[in-house]
């Protein structure tokens, strides 16, 4: 039997996130995929400001700022012409958030998790395919993972990243209450097509009755578009190189030949659903297993890599004996507020209730509420215990650079002192440091 300290079910963004966090600290962990491979797709394309600041904290950021670029202006098409332009999101200006990003920057996700597993590999992690998990045990100790083929492991923790029909979250009887977004099914794929340029996202509007829209986004980095057409409910959808072809000839001014390949391609119903829980014993839900959002605003993988940013430090400091155990409630009482809170924002983006703006770029996310968050400040500032730490240059110095790596840091400003956590969010503020060694000895840093 192997032994590790985390086995992590799942080796999409979630799960190597969470394996990269740990490799980076030392722990022990194996990421297990059931598949051959790692997944294929274009899926989750965009990774928000607040993402790319975590990645950059993980050394990923110039890989990804390398395969990537910002999202292009939709064009609206009427009649097979140029009908007008249609912004997908409202950008911010430089800095007006303390980021040096300002919108989402589009990175395929079969090449976001092929910069985040040579990350890990790096760091001297490891990804085990063709591993499917049939059952997992626990008892105070650790947890033990059987599986269809190959030997088991044992864990002191484990962490169910497996998606959103997650087969963990079902073995373990946590159920998933929501709903679904919306009835109409969706097409996606990854295609070749010439006959269209690349500078825009090409939108072509319902052109009748039982013909929903169909979007096509060149995919930055790649010779690829992604191709999303919507169906009215209860329609059989043709994934096959033919059936995708015949919709693109009728909802386009495009021939059915122009479209030349089809790399990838699934369908789906847009859903919103949320786990009961996030936590069984040694067990942590995360990601897609923990919850389901529409496409709409990009907020899904995003919300699903911070799952991992938040376990990560918590699990590093627990399993090195540096916190209690008492530590890691607090992700679900961090995470699974925050996960509410974005799908709704999810939904009211789909159904054109909301604009994807400042809320979608997940930089004033906070948690001012968990019971880590202490502002001792009789008149806190615009930072406050709970708030993530803007990027901000002061005296010539850059905070990001001084707080980037695995630990915690502490920050003397104008405003007051700032105990600063592993993942960038201030746990205690207070005019001087008095006060501060308490919290420390308290949460255990």
């Amino acid at each position: 039997m192997r032994h590790t300290d985390v086995l992590i079910v799942g080796a999409g963004p979630t799960g190597l996130t969470l394996g990269v966090d740990l490799a980076r600290r030392g722990v022990a962990a194996l990421v297990v995929e059931r598949g051959g491979t790692l997944t294929p797709g274009s899926r989750g394309k965009g990774l928000q400001p607040r993402t790319m600041e975590v990645y950059e904290d993980l050394g990923v950021l110039d890989r990804i700022l390398a395969v990537g670029g910002p999202y292009p202006v939709g064009m609206v098409w009427q009649d097979g012409r140029q009908a007008g332009e249609h912004r997908m999101f409202d950008p911010a200006e430089d800095g007006e958030e303390g980021s040096r990003f300002t919108g989402p920057w589009m990175v395929p996700q079969w090449r976001n998790q092929e910069i985040l597993r040579a990350r890990l590999e790096e760091l001297g992690g490891e990804v085990a395919f063709g591993r499917e998990v049939v059952r997992l045990d626990q008892d105070p100790q650790g947890v033990t993972a059987r599986f269809a083929s190959g030997e088991p492991v044992r864990a002191r923790y484990a962490v169910a990243a497996d998606g959103g029909r997650s087969a963990v979250r079902r073995a373990l009887g946590i159920g998933m209450k929501g709903e679904t977004v919306d009835p109409d099914p969706l097409l996606v794929a990854d295609v070749r097509i010439t006959g269209l340029d690349r500078v825009w996202w090409h939108v072509f509007p319902p052109a009748g009755e039982g013909k929903g829209f169909m979007a096509i986004c060149p995919l930055a980095g790649t010779e690829d578009f992604q191709l999303v057409a919507q169906f009215p409910e209860g329609t059989e959808i043709d994934l096959s190189l033919a059936g995708i072809r015949e919709v693109l000839a009728e909802r386009t001014h495009l021939a059915p030949e122009d479209l030349t390949e089809v790399r990838w391609s699934s369908n789906f119903r847009p859903r919103a659903a949320l786990a009961d829980r996030f936590r069984e014993g040694r067990i942590f839900l995360a990601g897609d297993a923990a919850h389901v959002h529409s496409p709409a605003g990009g907020q899904g993988l995003n919300t699903s890599v911070q799952d991992a940013y938040n376990l990560g430090w918590k699990l590093g400091a627990v399993l090195g004996g540096r916190a209690p155990e008492s530590l890691l409630d607090t992700y679900e009482e961090e995470r699974r507020p925050v996960a509410a809170h974005v799908l709704g924002l999810s939904t009211a983006i789909h159904h054109q209730e909301a604009r994807r703006g400042a809320g979608t770029r997940q930089l004033g996310l906070n948690y001012r509420d968990s019971s880590l968050t202490e502002e001792t400040r009789p008149t806190p500032g615009a930072v406050r215990a709970g708030d993530r730490v803007p990027d901000l240059t002061v005296n010539g110095v850059r905070l990001f650079d001084r707080l980037r790596g695995p630990d915690w840091a502490v920050l003397s400003l104008e405003e007051g002192v700032f105990l600063v956590r592993p993942d960038g969010y201030v746990g205690w503020a207070g005019e001087t440091e008095r006060g501060m060694e308490e919290y420390r000895v308290r949460i255990g840093t």
